[in-house]
């Protein structure tokens, strides 16, 4: 292994995440300034039930209407997401637990779950580009950062071996895209999960308040 791959695989990375996680504790600490109230209108549910079931929402495609009319659009976000778990992944594995992609098997389950999320993407990608009401709400960072992820996906499918005596090029794109993102994800639309706990928090008990929920998770109304 080269000093300039092992700079990438350690260093780099280091830097970079603690980059980004002092930009999200900067965040949750702006977030946590203001004070949430209560629901001020009569109890008619449960809150906990409520936030409960809203953050759960995510893992029940059929509570969606969107999701029931259109399977395979869920199929495609559980594939992406999974292949981005799958490339995150990679870049602690192959530093820090390079034994692991000794077994063919596993080296092969990761390269086709990334694979699969990056033909996703390519497919998000051409809706976008030819889906007119795509383009109008689309901005230019909804197109840069799916197109980040698309090339990431390819570099990590190709290093996913970690075979440096075969050629490093593949690793230091691969460790080089993924220092670019953690930097750059806070600043983008794809640190969208960092608030997701929070805005389904607060919706979910807002709704389990007024009893807004289906009737099989509503908890019994009150006396």
């Amino acid at each position: 292994m080269s000093a300039l791959l092992r700079l990438f695989e350690n260093e780099v990375q280091i830097a970079a995440l603690s980059f980004m996680a002092v930009v999200y504790v900067v965040r949750l600490a702006w977030i946590f300034r203001f004070k949430t109230r209560r629901d001020r209108t009569f109890a008619a549910g449960d809150e906990r039930a409520g936030a409960g079931y809203s953050l759960m929402n995510i893992a029940m495609p059929g509570a969606m209407e969107s999701t029931r009319k259109r399977p395979f659009f869920y199929a495609q976000f559980v594939i992406f997401h999974l292949g981005v778990a799958a490339a995150i992944a990679g870049t602690f594995i192959i530093p820090y637990a390079p034994g692991l992609f000794r077994h063919a098997v596993l080296v092969r389950l990761f390269r086709a779950v990334v694979g699969a999320a990056f033909v996703v993407g390519l497919i998000r990608m051409g809706r976008r580009l030819t889906n007119p009401v795509l383009r109008t709400v689309s901005s230019p960072d909804d197109y840069f950062a799916l197109a980040l992820l698309i090339v990431w996906f390819a570099a990590a499918v190709l290093a996913m071996p970690n075979r440096p005596e075969q050629g490093e090029a593949p690793l230091i794109a691969y460790f080089g895209l993924t220092a670019f993102f953690l930097v750059y994800v806070p600043f983008s639309k794809i640190c969208h999960y960092l608030y997701y706990p929070f805005t389904r928090y607060y919706l979910g008990r807002s709704l389990g308040h007024r009893g807004a929920l289906p009737p099989a998770v509503k908890a019994k109304e009150p006396a």
